[in-house]
């Protein structure tokens, strides 16, 4: 095990975290002058709302998701698999833990709650401990931490916002005419598309891709991918979730893909929802840090 591991996978966290900026989206409203719609439009429009209302409903009910996992991160010539788990817990914190393999002692944490992003390397007892405004990589999405759970817990997600209303739905167009198994739905903001890949059949969201066009940093693109699902109460989960991203940010392009496997995913709420870092524990500046990785 090395430290290009921790520092990779804060890199991928932190592009992902970049290609999910979260700002108002923008809603045509005509200046509060009433359109005339024709009939066939109307019907249209509740067929498209309709299915909206049925990829929305298979949001877990659930407030805690938990699993072993084994984390697979592929980044330039770095290709590896380590253990670990997933700790979430709705609207409080994503946790991810990665472990030695065979001694099961923990390696590293990535810790994502509304207020901070928390990075905890065991191995050379440092740790990063952030709000989101305060990386300057980030500082211009304007992020929240609600739009990178919507990723990790299957769901729609509207920019700027902690959940999605029934009255967003009808912001989101879906491609009910599109042939094959698949109904894309998208949500575009301004420089930033948002599309979910959905079954037909039953509205569970397959894939989501968001792209991502900053005169500063350039294009970033994040492809997230969720595969065997797997039941979790009167619903399903996706128990392997893969993404990819690519993006030119630092000057330099850079593409990665982390692959999470879970195991035995529960909702056990028996555990403690803030990390403790050991005074022993050296605080690394944050911006320092990602300046550095973003330009090897």
């Amino acid at each position: 095990m090395n430290k290009s591991i921790l520092k990779i996978s804060m890199v991928c966290l932190a592009l992902l975290l970049a290609s999910c900026g979260a700002k108002k989206a923008m809603v045509n409203t005509s200046n509060g002058v009433a359109v005339s719609t024709p009939k066939a439009a109307q019907s249209e429009e509740l067929q498209k709302l309709s299915y909206m209302q049925k990829v929305s409903d298979r949001q877990l009910y659930q407030k805690n998701v938990v699993a072993d996992m084994s984390f697979s991160i592929k980044a330039g010539s770095l290709d590896h698999t380590v253990p670990g788990s997933i700790h979430m817990r709705k609207d409080e914190v994503i946790r991810l833990q990665l472990f030695i393999p065979l001694l099961g002692s923990e390696i590293g944490r990535l810790e994502f709650t509304p207020d901070y992003v928390l990075i905890i390397d065991r191995l050379h007892k440092e740790y990063i401990k952030s709000s989101y405004s305060e990386l300057d990589f980030l500082k211009e999405n304007g992020l929240t931490f609600y739009s990178l759970q919507a990723l990790f817990w299957n769901q729609l997600l509207v920019p700027g916002t902690q959940k999605v209303s029934e009255s967003d739905l009808k912001d989101f167009d879906a491609d009910l005419h599109t042939a094959g198994q698949t109904v894309p739905v998208t949500l575009r903001n301004g420089k930033m598309t948002y599309q979910w890949n959905t079954d037909k059949n039953d509205g569970k969201i397959l894939s989501a891709i968001v792209d991502y066009l900053s005169d500063q940093h350039g294009k970033s693109n994040l492809t997230w991918n969720y595969s065997d699902f797997t039941p979790l109460g009167v619903k399903f989960f996706p128990a392997t979730q893969s993404f990819t991203f690519s993006t030119t940010a630092g000057k330099k392009a850079q593409t990665g893909t982390v692959t999470l496997n879970m195991d035995g995913v529960t909702t056990d709420s028996n555990w403690e929802t803030q990390s403790t870092i050991s005074p022993k524990y050296k605080k690394v500046e944050a911006k320092d840090v990602f300046s550095k990785l973003l330009n090897m």
